[in-house]
């Protein structure tokens, strides 16, 4: 019977040779998934016994991905804002730097309940999450907002074009026990005759067509629907800008997440799109352009997160 330090040891030396960049972290993720211990834990008790079933069935996850399958599909779950969430080939697996748009969006609704005394029959502010995709957003951003106690005020739909990834988003969202709380819809951007919104946020495809090829292996289990940006990577976001005007309310504001290399092109295809608003670049925690903040010109913005 293999031991806990063997496996990881020949793990890592597979994935490694399969030209993994993260081969030890993955080796832990898979071995700790199939075992039902959390990495700390493996870590501290190397000389522990593996039996053969579990071990079995680590070989399995590791082949998985010396193949290039990323380890959040083959575990099924990534974690995202403290949370964890279900994960397959239906939805883009959630990127940390996503994490932004949940804290922009906390920060625009928290102005928005604390700015002003709201009427006790004021209307609910009215959020949109269009490409939800896993959902990990939307759920995120709800499971926060019921913590601060604040989910009443607000009303909140989440979209996606795919089928398949709005099923997973409704399975993450009753996962959290918040499915009571989220619409979820398939559509292209927005359903009709829906809005108008306060807040909007989107995480839409961004990459550029032929950066495609080049991404990291796993990429390529990921649905192409939900990477492909087009020729300038803002051909879904370019959409989604020029229905705005009509779905997007007076005070509203949008929060587009972008490339790392997009902040001088979304400000451009703003003044292109929709003459006379403003679109102002937030930066992520590695200091790259990340969220893009679209309202009609105005007052100044509320303060960043």
């Amino acid at each position: 019977m293999a031991t806990v330090a063997e496996l990881l040891l020949e793990g890592q030396a597979r994935l490694r040779a399969a030209g993994s960049e993260s081969a030890r972290l993955d080796t832990e993720l898979l071995l700790g998934h199939v075992i039902g211990l959390e990495r700390t834990a493996l870590i501290a008790h190397p000389t522990a016994p593996v039996g053969d079933g579990a071990a079995g069935q680590f070989w399995e996850a590791i082949a998985r991905r010396e193949a290039g399958e990323p380890v959040a599909y083959i575990r099924g779950l990534k974690e995202f804002y403290g949370l964890a969430f279900a994960v397959d080939s239906r939805a883009l697996i959630p990127r940390p730097e996503s994490e932004r748009l949940v804290d922009f969006a906390q920060a625009e609704i928290l102005v928005r309940l604390t700015g002003s005394p709201r009427a006790p029959d004021a209307l609910p502010i009215e959020v949109a999450d269009i490409g939800t995709g896993s959902g990990a957003v939307v759920v995120a951003l709800a499971v926060a907002l019921r913590r601060q106690g604040m989910l009443d005020e607000v009303r909140l739909l989440a979209t996606d074009v795919s089928p398949d990834a709005a099923a997973l988003a409704r399975e993450n969202a009753v996962a959290h026990a918040i499915a009571d709380r989220i619409d979820v819809a398939v559509a292209d951007l927005l359903p009709g005759a829906t809005g108008p919104f306060d807040l909007i946020l989107a995480n839409l495809p961004y990459v550029r067509t032929d950066v495609i090829p080049t991404l990291p292996r796993a990429t390529s289990f990921e649905p192409a629907l939900a990477l492909d940006g087009g020729a300038d990577g803002l051909a879904v976001i370019g959409r989604l800008l020029e229905r705005l005007p009509g779905v997007l309310g007076r005070d509203g504001v949008a929060l587009l997440e972008i490339g790392g290399d997009q902040g001088a092109e979304i400000v451009a295809e703003v003044e292109r799109r929709l003459p006379g608003w403003s679109c102002r670049v937030e930066l992520d925690l590695g200091r790259l352009p990340r969220v893009a903040r679209v309202e009609r010109a105005g007052p100044a913005a509320p303060p960043r997160a």
